[in-house]
């Protein structure tokens, strides 16, 4: 496991290709009912699905509606990587990072 590589050192097919399979182990886990590890790969896909993306294409005080989260906007104050840190609207209003693949 310590030799895995980073998804920031994964090429583009390398990172489809580990979003394809940790999207079919979710899909498996939920089936079986195995709830934290659905959660896990559904993390992980997340995560990869966002070093395809290109974090310029996020700007600072735009509002985006949250992947998965019906009518949750998140206003991003400014951008780490492949992470826009900000708060949700209407939240609790504390700072949080999300992944830029959760945001549309």
């Amino acid at each position: 496991m310590e030799n895995e590589k980073r998804y920031s050192q994964m090429s583009e097919e390398e990172l489809k290709k580990e979003i394809s399979l940790m999207t079919e182990k979710a899909r498996k886990a939920e089936q079986m009912g195995m709830v934290n590890e659905f959660a896990v790969c559904e993390r992980k896909a997340v995560m990869a699905k966002a070093y395809l993306l290109n974090p310029d294409d996020f700007k600072p005080g735009e509002i985006y509606a949250i992947e998965g989260d019906p009518g949750a906007y998140f206003k991003i104050d400014y951008m780490n990587g492949v992470f826009a840190w900000g708060y949700r609207l209407g939240g609790s209003g504390k700072e949080e990072a999300l992944p830029i693949s959760m945001l549309k």
